[in-house]
């Protein structure tokens, strides 16, 4: 069985919301995660899972603290994960350079360029490596995923669901990097960890995933009309047009008022946990 610390572990609306660590060999070192185990868990069987994916410079601290997931989670018996956003403290030159390139900044992607290949493999690690310790640790049914994020995380939610649709079912986000191959934040990232052929990126851009193939499931995605990053980094329309031609059935709700924080997030969060529990439920 494989190890995992328990970093605390506190009662929360009648559940757990635990923070654990374990060694990722995708990662190649430490790894962080949180996981909110609903009170539903004491009636034995195993429950859906949520994980959320957070976005540039976060932690796994940064969603379960501040967005009120565990209220509607405990409501609806849902188990809701946040894993941290990348590697750390790989001493990689010019890792910790920026806020969006290096640490906190993994992009959800395996990355294809050295020295990052060696251990900036979030896509593994999200898709693979850590869906199978939580199978193994926690009673999660693994056959009732859903998946949601955050600015970054909102890209990594969209593209993992969009090559994934079986595995993870549902699918919504929040402020989403919509189409990083249009937009400096994702032209930076994908040219540092995938290299300079842009068909390399193509996997990794939702917009370009959903015009290759919709996925089964309906999306749904927040965005905050007072978003400073809206019209250079996010670009949901651009997605939005590419659900149109490509048949995917996709809700974009612009929020009047609202920004790119965590208020905005926990607002809307109710929302969020109850369409995924719309199919995950179901």
């Amino acid at each position: 069985m494989t190890d995992i610390t328990v970093r605390s572990e506190q009662v929360c609306f009648g559940g757990t919301q635990g923070f654990y660590s374990h060694e990722s060999e995708a990662c190649g070192g430490t790894m962080n995660f949180a996981l909110y185990q609903p009170p539903q868990v004491r009636n034995g069987g195993k429950l859906p899972l949520v994980t959320f994916l957070s976005g540039l410079t976060c932690t796994d601290e940064n969603f379960t603290t501040k967005a009120g997931a565990q209220r509607v989670a405990a409501e609806l018996g849902v188990m809701v994960l946040a894993p941290d956003t990348s590697p750390r403290g790989a001493g990689y030159p010019g890792e910790d350079d920026s806020y969006d390139f290096g640490t906190g900044a993994g992009f959800y992607l395996d990355a294809t360029e050295s020295p990052w290949s060696d251990r900036y493999r979030m896509y593994s690690y999200i898709t693979r490596e850590l869906p199978a310790l939580i199978a193994e640790r926690f009673p999660a049914d693994m056959s009732r995923q859903g998946i949601m994020g955050h600015s970054m995380g909102g890209h990594g939610a969209l593209t993992i669901h969009l090559k994934n649709p079986d595995t993870y079912r549902s699918v919504s986000a929040f402020s989403p990097i919509c189409a990083p191959m249009q937009c400096p934040w994702g032209e930076k990232a994908f040219t540092g960890y995938l290299g300079d052929d842009r068909e390399t990126w193509r996997p990794y851009d939702a917009t370009e995933l959903v015009k290759s193939k919709a996925s089964g499931a309906g999306i749904l995605i927040d965005q905050g009309a007072e978003d400073d990053f809206l019209k250079e980094q996010l670009l949901p329309e651009v997605f939005v047009e590419a659900c149109k031609q490509a048949g995917q059935a996709v809700e974009l709700r612009m929020q009047p008022g609202y920004d790119h924080s965590y208020y905005f997030i926990q607002t809307f969060m109710e929302d969020h946990l109850r369409h995924h529990a719309a199919t995950l439920l179901a």
